[in-house]
């Protein structure tokens, strides 16, 4: 079964990702699709509901993207002195309870994942081919991310720096040759793509914000 850390995230475990691949089968962030192995089996595709899901986006893709619109990584304490200095907005993507346990002082949070939430005949569906792999909590690509963020912030005006638990890296490395996708990369290229001017990206995320002992701010409900 897998642990709550891998529920939570839109990415399978490792031991998922191989449970998946000898099945024969492909789990990703916006839904499921269950490629039956066998003549005469029936194929199961499930998918987001939201346009233009960008989970069907390659990350290469995505990544050719984030460097055309100039999407620049920064730091945790070059990301503290935007925030301070030159009026910079920390977009925290994380699910709400990662937030209310702890997130940057000024940070604005809107999911860029979320737990399936509706009831349809689809979306049972969708939970069921979760649960095939173990995984009672399935998420979707949050269908509303780009209006919440724009009911925040101004789409000429707005100074983004989009952070996520530990972040992805566009910089290439000799085993990850493009990087690596991550919530708060993925989150910056839906923003650019739908036409945020200043978006940058907080290398590490959360959790090296939190290691480099720079201030934490916590809800209680």
């Amino acid at each position: 079964m897998a642990s709550l850390t891998s529920i939570a995230t839109p990415y399978p475990s490792s031991s998922q990702a191989l449970r998946l691949k000898s099945a024969g089968n492909t789990l990703f962030s916006a839904g499921v699709r269950l490629s039956a192995m066998g003549s005469g089996q029936k194929t199961l595709k499930v998918r987001c509901t939201s346009t233009k899901p960008a989970a069907e986006v390659d990350w290469r893709s995505k990544r050719e993207l984030l460097l055309e619109k100039r999407v620049r990584s920064v730091d945790v304490k070059e990301a503290q002195r935007l925030q301070k200095e030159n009026n910079f907005v920390i977009l925290d993507v994380r699910p709400e309870a990662e937030y209310k346990a702890g997130h940057p002082p000024g940070a604005i949070n809107v999911e860029m994942y979320r737990l399936i939430r509706e009831w349809t005949a689809w979306d049972i569906a969708r939970r069921l081919g979760f649960a095939f792999f173990g995984i009672f909590s399935g998420t979707e690509e949050n269908p509303e991310f780009i209006q919440s963020v724009e009911a925040k912030l101004d789409k000429e005006e707005a100074k983004i720096i989009v952070a996520c638990s530990s972040a992805g890296t566009m910089k290439p490395t000799q085993n990850l040759p493009e990087g690596q996708q991550s919530r708060s990369l993925i989150a910056a290229y839906v923003l650019v793509l739908n036409g945020f001017k200043n978006v940058f990206h907080l290398e590490g995320g959360i959790y090296t914000w939190s290691k480099e002992g720079l201030p934490v701010e916590t809800i209680e409900d």
